[in-house]
């Protein structure tokens, strides 16, 4: 089957202070010889960084191969709930709460894996070594990084301070805090000029900044607000995005494309949101061309996202600041004992649940080969899915491998063509994946396309 888009974690942290102990003994020494008893680091055979959808994956995943015993994989992660990220569109939509999508972390994690209810504050992989948020180092035979990547919202002038404001009409799906205020603002808005947009830079999710649109398009159309066929009509909708096209896969950048013209929708490509001022949208052209403005009365807008601070400055990092792996096999390009998956990776694919489907079990075969003294054997073509939501009832399941090559589950299987959106596809969306998720997925036992894992 398909899988399920990953969108962005902006999630409250809850961290744990370790106590420090510091003992001295009645001496005549001198001050200078009196010295705290530092504990030596924490050892683990594997250290799996994150506890999002790619961490738990892994986590599970390596400990029903049955070669870990207790406590012999440690899980770093500061969250107090995780959170079903893909369902904040359907949150936004109107169709979910965004309180039965998420789950208290804690409940998650087996107990034979070692919690760290903590954040990451460095890497040394020269010496094997992670430094926790707490102060603590753990050391480590295998490091498996997969937090995630992190909202830059600051980097759009004025966008923390609308987000904050109640009364601005400017609204996002990308963090739990935002994303049930969309759809009060869609159910709210009496017409004028809506915006949508998609910013430059890697992103979680690609589709997920023309789902909400395409759901408010339907809302608004059925509550007579919109109106394709009258060019009078009090709505206006643009989509202002950074990339040249609809979608970064051609097939269905055509097929949705198409959809584009047939509703209505201005395209306003290569168009990067920079600034917010009131009720005015400012966008930045490539080249020397000007910066555009815009007014809006709805205005959904998408943060620009990038890697934590704590990865990109660290030894494994590539120039752009994800965790440096091959392509295929998921292993650092340097640290033969570092491994990456999701977000957080250098993977050149989407970053959705979807693809951690795929790359978690190559990821896990080849950690095990490497235990094992032997050559990495699992290889990981690109695979990642976007369930592409293009009205209530409707979705256009997009599932695609390295190169933007369409890789369908039922394309070939039931000979349909998937950039038609259908009905089977959206209770896939709605209903089946955030059930398997929690169900499954996270447990290390949902495969995607290839189903349930076997032991």
């Amino acid at each position: 089957m398909a899988g399920i888009c990953r969108i962005s974690r902006a999630v409250p942290l809850s961290r744990r202070i370790l106590a420090s102990h510091h003992t001295t003994t009645r001496t005549y020494a001198t001050p200078s010889n009196i010295h705290p008893v530092v504990a030596p680091p924490r050892h683990h055979k594997t250290i799996v960084i994150g506890c999002g959808s790619a961490g738990l994956n892994v986590s599970h995943q390596l400990l029903r191969t049955g070669r870990f015993a207790q406590d012999d994989i440690a899980a770093v992660d500061p969250a107090e709930y995780h959170h079903y990220q893909p369902g904040w569109t359907l949150v936004g939509g109107g169709l979910k709460t965004k309180e039965e999508l998420r789950r208290p972390l804690k409940s998650l994690i087996d107990p034979q894996l070692k919690f760290y209810n903590t954040g990451v504050t460095s890497f040394l992989p020269s010496d094997n070594t992670v430094t926790l948020s707490s102060g603590e180092k753990l050391t480590y035979d295998h490091l498996v990084v997969a937090p995630g990547i992190t909202l830059n919202i600051d980097a759009i002038k004025g966008l923390s301070d609308a987000l904050a404001n109640p009364d601005s009409h400017v609204k996002s799906i990308f963090s739990y805090s935002t994303c049930d205020q969309v759809w009060s603002d869609i159910t709210k808005f009496q017409g004028g000029n809506a915006i949508f947009t998609h910013p430059s830079g890697p992103i979680k999710c690609a589709g997920a900044p023309q789902k909400i649109m395409w759901l408010a398009l339907d809302k608004w159309q059925k509550s007579g607000l919109y109106n394709v066929r009258n060019s009078n009509s009090s709505t206006k909708i643009s989509f202002a995005t950074a990339l040249p096209v609809m979608f970064g896969v051609p097939k269905y950048s055509k097929a949705l494309d198409k959809l584009r013209k047939e509703r209505g929708v201005q395209g306003l490509f290569e168009h990067d949101l920079v600034s917010i001022e009131g009720n005015t949208a400012i966008f930045a052209r490539p080249g020397n061309q000007d910066q555009v403005k815009k007014h809006f009365d709805f205005l959904h807008a998408v943060p620009k996202m990038g890697p934590h601070g704590f990865v990109k400055n660290s030894a494994l990092a590539n120039a752009a600041g994800f965790v440096d792996v091959d392509d295929a096999t998921t292993q650092h390009k340097k640290y033969s004992n570092v491994w990456s998956l999701g977000d957080a990776s250098s993977l050149p694919t989407s970053k959705t649940a979807a693809a951690i489907t795929a790359q978690a079990p190559v990821l896990v075969k080849n950690l095990i080969n490497a235990i094992d003294g032997t050559p990495s054997e699992s290889k990981y073509d690109g695979y990642t899915s976007c369930p592409l939501l293009t009205e209530y009832g409707k979705v256009m399941l997009a599932e695609f491998r390295y190169g933007g090559e369409p890789k369908e589950t039922f394309g070939n299987w039931l000979r349909i063509d998937q950039a038609t959106p259908r009905g089977a596809f959206y209770h896939l969306k709605k209903d089946f994946f955030p059930w398997v998720y929690y169900k499954s997925m996270v447990k290390g036992q949902w495969g995607g396309p290839k189903g349930w894992l076997r032991d």
